[in-house]
């Protein structure tokens, strides 16, 4: 007796596209599907194919796909954007990357300067290039006008979330970076390394792998924090393929005088108890400058986790850091936030980041408020309460 290819069995044939990541989940959402829907081998077909695959087939068809990157995007991000505009090209779909927010960090800059990206800056839901939108490096839309209700086609990342995609999730908390979800897509598709014909003609571009590298690069401190083994083999299948002297121009950016100034002050101005060190940079001319700064406190003998804020335009912008396996500096800095309206803040057990109102912080709203000194103190308190 055959099995009849129903509306329901192709609904239990994505189930198990969704479970493939999880050996066990896929075996027994295969069962179900043989069992109680009746897809058979259209199951076990789409059970076999990798993520790469599932990703060109769930473009098939479609005529126009935006890419869109996450607020303010940096080289994963970025390098996520060009190797999904590539496979969405090979898949037979017209890409376009946008973003919103600004590329205003001068490795963000030069990422996209030395790449030549063609990048498009959007401020509301209507200045999307299509209909059909790919998130990459985040899972749910956020930073403009009518990101709300974005209802995304596919999403490919790899920060904790509960964004999906209506036809293509590809979500993995485990990994260090976008990039290294893109690379293993190129690998399942046996891409061709260069300029030459892979399998259905699908090549590996020198940029596309160039940028990717620089993604994991810099979304794991060169390879030092928050990396799994994917990091290192992707690292090596794109390696062939590095145009070595764009990747030097990318990593060692000419720096704005006022970066460092910034991080000259967090390194005079720092406030050290213990094991932990944080700075409340006052007002700053660039919110780029944060991340650097805390980067830098970092190399603070004796330091294991640091937390450097300061304010631009009405909102404060934090930024965390941390070696000290006992601290998850994402949850740390969501605990410090918790109470203070419109605040959000989050990240990784290494690495973290928020925002808050300066207004909210003061007291705007049901809150009581606290002074930049408390919230300073909470910061201190959080970083020990989550290390004992």
């Amino acid at each position: 007796m055959g099995f009849a290819v129903t509306p329901a069995a192709i609904r239990a044939a994505n189930a198990v596209d969704a479970a493939t990541n999880d050996p066990v989940m896929a075996a027994g959402v295969l069962l179900a599907v043989v069992v109680g829907a009746g897809a058979g081998l259209v199951g076990v077909q789409r059970l076999r194919r990798s993520p790469g695959e599932r990703f060109v087939r769930a473009i098939r068809g479609v005529d126009e796909v935006t890419i869109l990157l996450h607020p303010n995007p940096d080289p994963d991000a970025m390098a996520a954007g060009m190797a999904a505009a590539d496979l969405c090209k090979h898949a037979g779909a017209e890409a376009h990357l946008q973003y919103p927010g600004e590329i205003r960090h001068q490795e963000n800059r030069a990422f996209r300067t030395v790449l030549d990206l063609d990048l498009d800056q959007i401020e509301t839901a209507g200045d999307l290039a299509s209909d059909t939108v790919v998130l990459v490096d985040h899972n749910t839309a956020r930073g403009f006008q009518g990101a709300q209700g974005i209802e995304p086609y596919a999403v490919v990342d790899h920060h904790p979330g509960n964004g999906t995609g209506t036809e293509h999730t590809d979500i993995r908390t485990d990994y260090g970076a976008c990039a290294t979800i893109f690379a293993e897509y190129f690998e399942d598709l046996d891409a061709n390394h260069g300029n030459g014909n892979g399998e259905e003609g699908l090549a590996l571009d020198s940029k596309t792998a160039t940028g990717l590298v620089y993604g994991i690069l810099s979304d794991t401190s060169d390879l030092t924090k928050g990396c799994s083994a994917a990091e290192f083999d992707a690292s090596a299948y794109l390696y062939p393929v590095v145009n070595e002297d764009l990747l030097d121009r990318i990593a060692n950016p000419q720096v704005p005088d006022e970066v460092l100034k910034t991080k000259a002050k967090a390194i005079v101005e720092k406030d050290v108890d213990g094991p932990f060190a944080v700075c409340d940079l006052g007002a700053i001319p660039n919110v780029d400058a944060i991340p650097q700064a805390a980067d830098e406190l970092m190399h603070l003998e004796g330091v294991s986790a640091v937390v450097v804020f300061g304010e631009q335009d009405g909102t404060v912008h934090m930024s965390g850091r941390s070696r000290d396996d006992r601290i998850h500096m994402g949850e740390a800095l969501r605990s410090v936030v918790a109470d203070i309206p419109m605040a959000d803040a989050g990240g990784h057990a290494r690495m973290g980041g928020g925002q808050l109102s300066k207004e909210h912080m003061e007291g705007l709203g049901p809150s009581d408020g606290v002074s930049r000194d408390d919230f300073k103190k909470r910061l201190f308190d959080a970083l020990a309460g989550a290390r004992g």
